[in-house]
């Protein structure tokens, strides 16, 4: 803004140099017009009298020259009296500046009879003398002439003053133009100014800034209009801010997973969900090519068809996250803007995993509880039928056909106290009673539980007892239910002759336990599964162990119910490694 007014300053005086330079060289050459004019007036009347006296006095021949000379004296002119032939017979004085080139050349013109003033307008050299003419008559005959001659000292002396007096009154002029024009310039360049700065500010974004509105007229109007701007700015920023805030809330909190790709594949957006989902951080996506960042192929492949054919999609996806498989309904859109713009991908997921489970809990129960317990009540009934037809009557059929009876029994049983118990674990309000307990005691009694399964295929179990007690805090009885699960398991997949060893990882506020077997290990394929109910490894091999499917889901629910988690390792035909980590202290 100081240009600006710098601006108009050197413009205003400029402006103002020109103009009364101008103003200045006019009414300098009027004054010395109307100078020289007098001048030469002045002069002419005087050569016209001194010719008239002359000639009243009866011409050259009796002119008087003591009244001659005063006649010089008087007019302060030098009088030159010549014949018709030219020759000087009088003359009152000598001018020392005067030219003689000059001089001369005034005699041929006043021999010549041309006109009788020779202006000299060459003021400010040194020859400064102005000479008039006029011809004697007497008795009707030219007699000769008389030449007045006269210094212009007195009119370079007044050119001189006028110069001065115009100099002094032009600088006073020009001081006080700029003066007033400063303070005009101030009192419009400053509102402007000012307006300018708080437009400066409005486009900064500091839309609370205000200009002073203390003048009339056009910019009065103008900071008013600004100051209407900024609130109408505020206004709109406020309710932008508002809607924003409103919209990065939905997405937040939305319960689906959210990701905007733009037009060049570059991930713009994830919301909380999205990365609670796939356990991501914004650092790792933001910004970077969808297919650098984002692991599973049905998903890049969802949004490479979407980019080559600019249609909605709709799928349904099940994606491995460690050991659970979750169920994703994918929802991807192109987003076209005006004018058929390419903008981007908008992906949403719809985590409909538990109405997965729902649905396939409702068949399994339908299809493997019915398998289930046909095979059973399948046997039992075909012995019954057996014995009842004769085969009781001897004593070794019967014995053998009864302890079948009573195994089959015995596995229904368990498969109904397991469905049982997985209905209650899953059941709205399942508590836990959390109390201090001895860890290596219930590792110790759970051991004690499956050692006879584990003699019976000459299995050994390792078990280094730390010296000192491991106190945490959970459900003894559930905690018990979930170590004889796992390692009964352990049991069951290991071959006769195998190992199962039991190891404790300590650290300040967790514990994990490692149950590692020498079995014949999980496909990588089906590890994620191996927590579903019914789901089996090797079904043949389950129902010959008297495995109902269902432990394994009874343990993730349990230790979900503790906050802890469990984790598996396995290499087929090296064995399987279970880990379960529990915190010391019960998270609240």
């Amino acid at each position: 803004m100081i240009k600006f007014r710098s601006k108009i300053l050197f413009t205003l005086l400029a402006l103002l140099i020109v103009v009364l330079v101008g103003i200045g060289l006019v009414l300098g050459q009027l004054f010395k017009t109307y100078y020289l004019k007098n001048f030469d007036e002045h002069l002419l009347k005087e050569t016209s009298l001194v010719s008239d006296y002359i000639e009243g006095s009866g011409g050259i021949d009796s002119i008087n020259k003591t009244k001659i000379q005063d006649f010089s004296k008087t007019l302060d002119a030098r009088i030159t009296l010549f014949d018709s032939d030219g020759n000087k017979i009088f003359e009152t004085g000598e001018i020392i500046e005067e030219d003689p080139e000059q001089y001369k050349k005034v005699l041929m013109d006043m021999m010549g009879h041309k006109p009788s003033r020779v202006p000299d307008f060459r003021w400010i050299t040194e020859v400064n003398v102005q000479y008039f003419w006029e011809p004697i008559e007497w008795n009707g005959s030219e007699q000769g002439f008389v030449l007045l001659s006269s210094k212009m000292d007195e009119l370079r002396q007044a050119n001189s003053q006028i110069w001065w007096l115009l100099g002094i009154s032009f600088s006073f002029a020009f001081i006080v133009i700029l003066i007033l024009g400063r303070n005009i310039m101030n009192r419009y360049t400053k509102p402007i100014e000012r307006a300018t700065n708080f437009a400066f500010e409005l486009a900064k974004g500091n839309y609370q800034a205000r200009t002073f509105e203390d003048q009339n007229g056009e910019i009065g109007m103008l900071n008013s209009s600004l100051n209407i701007l900024a609130r109408n700015l505020q206004d709109m920023m406020k309710a932008h801010e508002m809607q924003k805030d409103r919209l990065s809330t939905l997405i937040e909190n939305m319960g689906s997973g959210l990701i905007l790709i733009d037009s060049h594949g570059y991930i713009n957006l994830i919301n909380r969900t999205y990365k609670e989902i796939f356990n991501v951080k914004s650092s790792e996506y933001l910004y970077k090519l969808y297919h650098e960042v984002i692991k599973h192929k049905e998903i890049i492949k969802i949004i490479e068809d979407i980019f080559m054919t600019e249609q909605k999609i709709r799928k349904q996806l099940v994606i491995p996250f460690k050991i659970e498989r979750r169920h994703f309904e994918v929802y991807g859109v192109p987003i076209i803007g005006t004018n058929d713009v390419w903008k981007g991908i908008l992906l949403v997921f719809h985590d409909i995993t538990e109405l997965k489970k729902l649905e396939q809990t409702r068949k399994d129960f339908v299809a493997n509880v019915s398998h289930e317990l046909r095979t059973p009540v399948t046997s039992i009934k075909g012995f019954a039928e057996t014995l009842l037809d004769g085969a009781m009557k001897d004593q070794e059929t019967l014995e053998y056909f009864l302890s079948i009876i009573l195994k089959e029994s015995d596995r229904l049983q368990s498969l109904i106290y397991d469905l049982l118990e997985l209905s209650k674990i899953e059941k709205e309000g399942f508590s836990l009673s959390i109390a201090t307990i001895d860890l290596m005691q219930i590792l110790q009694e759970s051991i004690s539980i499956v050692e006879g399964k584990a003699a019976e295929k000459d299995i050994s179990i390792l078990f280094e007892k730390p010296n000192d007690d491991l106190m945490i805090e959970g459900d003894n009885y559930r905690l018990k239910q979930v170590f004889i699960n796992i390692i009964s398991n352990a049991v069951s997949y290991t071959p006769n002759g195998g190992n199962v060893s039991i190891e404790i990882e300590d650290t300040p506020k967790k514990v994990t336990i490692h149950v590692v077997d020498t079995g014949m290990g999980i496909e990588k394929e089906e590890i994620p599964r191996i927590f579903e109910r019914f789901y089996r490894v090797n079904k043949a091999r389950d129902r010959n162990t008297g495995g109902t499917g269902l432990g394994l889901a009874i343990v993730k629910h349990l230790l979900e119910a503790h906050k802890g988690k469990v984790t598996v390792k396995s290499k087929v035909g090296k064995g399987t490694t279970f880990s379960i980590e529990l915190s010391k202290k019960f998270p609240i």
